[in-house]
């Protein structure tokens, strides 16, 4: 039988109540222990969890097997970004935004090149077909960043052959980004102005091969978890957040769409030509794990007809504002050692003019300067709305860099989601809000 024993060394120090487990049913101990109201326990799920996203702490007080409380540490992944970019040229700063949260780096560049595009005036000078090639990369990258949530997700519950196959098609999608940037993550190749250069050869037939891989591939996620038993079991009225929540709390994204809400930036503040493309908005109304799952399923459709829509639309032409004084001069090819700026390209420099040879050296080496002025963009990332504040005093270099990351705001939102519910539902709670620390704490 489990009883009480009295730990009291000291007649002055108050009683302290142990419960001791003797082979009894667990039922009664439960029962027993649950005559005991002030009786808690606080457990750290993470950092050290698999399933807490690398540096994520939940603080839990649970009453039994119930959590009461839910406290968040973000931890410690301070990489500096913004404050980097306060040391760098409006140019170079690119490649340090795109690594912030680190699944969608394509979004990370277009925001920021958005807003110094808006500081120089210069928004309706990129030409279509950089724009063009910028959204299909975004819902490229899209599908990518959704396929980690419903793979790890999946992992985190159990469904290992998600696992397998969200990773599976994901290595699909940056294969083709290696083959048009040159890297797989991290790309730096959105730039102000536009691209760093243009689509190689056979990119357009990579991409349409691509969706028609991918449009398959989607059904089997809908076959092995849209009915399962098990995986309804787990998520199916688990982290419920209604609408008024989401208001509240700042959430954006498929959490806010998994509520009703059809908030899409892509439709309520078009931005790079968003406005010219036929999709829907997907929404559920569960508001739980489950139906943030079927909107992110759905987002993946929309996002293969926007992807097939910019194949389309795709035109001869500049990638590049015509402006020298801020277009990056470099046009680069493929040689012996990889990617660099041609012979060719580097001839023309040289042997053109000395003044010509001045304006290269200072554009890459100082970069162009930013009339003074701030602004503020926002896209619609996989995760909610990524803005970017951008100062500027006039200089080559911002004066501010800040990055609204979805992640940081829907995180608030985790501990109305699993306050009162069961701890084996915390982990489904986390997975379904997709979280990346590399944006959370920068």
């Amino acid at each position: 039988m489990a009883h009480r024993s009295k730990d009291d060394p000291d007649d002055a120090a108050p009683a302290r109540e142990v419960f001791v487990d003797g082979g009894q049913d667990l039922t009664d101990a439960v029962t027993e222990i649950g005559a005991a109201p002030d009786e808690r326990i606080v457990v750290n799920l993470g950092p050290q969890h698999p399933s807490t996203h690398g540096v994520l702490r939940l603080v839990l007080e649970l009453d039994a097997e119930r959590v009461v409380q839910a406290r968040l540490g973000i931890g410690y992944l301070h990489t500096g970004i913004e404050k980097n970019c306060e040391y760098r040229n409006w140019t170079q700063s690119v490649m340090l935004v795109t690594r912030a949260d680190y699944l969608m780096p394509v979004f990370n560049e277009v925001v920021y090149c958005l807003g110094v595009e808006r500081l120089l005036d210069i928004s309706d000078q990129v030409p279509e077909r950089a724009r063009v090639v910028r959204v299909m990369l975004m819902e490229l990258n899209r599908i990518s960043s959704h396929l980690v949530a419903i793979a790890t997700g999946g992992m985190e519950l159990g469904a290992l052959t998600v696992m397998t196959y969200g990773f599976r098609d994901r290595e699909l999608i940056l294969d083709v980004f290696e083959a048009i940037t040159g890297m797989r993550m991290n790309h730096g190749y959105v730039r102000p102005g536009g691209l760093v250069q243009d689509l190689p050869g056979g990119a357009e037939a990579q991409v349409r091969d691509l969706l028609r891989v991918l449009a398959g591939r989607l059904h089997d996620y809908e076959q092995l978890l849209d009915e399962n038993g098990v995986f309804r079991s787990r998520t199916v009225g688990v982290a419920y957040l209604d609408i008024t929540g989401c208001m509240a709390l700042g959430v954006t994204g498929p959490i806010l769409r998994a509520s009703g809400l059809p908030h899409d930036l892509r439709k309520t503040q078009p931005y790079s030509g968003y406005e010219n493309y036929e999709f829907d908005v997907p929404t559920r109304d569960g508001c739980d794990a489950y139906d943030r799952y079927r909107v992110r399923v759905a987002e993946m459709r929309e996002s293969l007809r926007i992807v097939e829509q910019c194949l389309d639309r795709l035109r001869p032409g500049p990638v590049m504002v015509a402006d020298k004084k801020i277009a990056w001069p470099a046009q680069l090819s493929l040689g012996p050692d990889g990617l660099g700026n041609s012979p060719e390209h580097i001839a023309t420099i040289m042997g053109t003019s000395m003044e010509s040879l001045i304006h290269h050296f200072r554009l890459v080496t100082e970069g162009f300067a930013v009339p003074s002025g701030q602004s503020y963009t926002a896209v619609e990332s996989p995760r909610g709305e990524l803005g970017c504040h951008l100062v500027s005093t006039g200089g080559p270099r911002p004066y501010r860099v800040h990055l609204r990351d979805p992640s940081f705001a829907n995180l608030q939102a985790v501990a109305a989601m699993v306050e009162g519910g069961l701890v084996a539902d915390v982990v489904a709670a986390l997975a379904s809000t997709d979280p990346v620390l590399g944006g959370v704490d920068r």
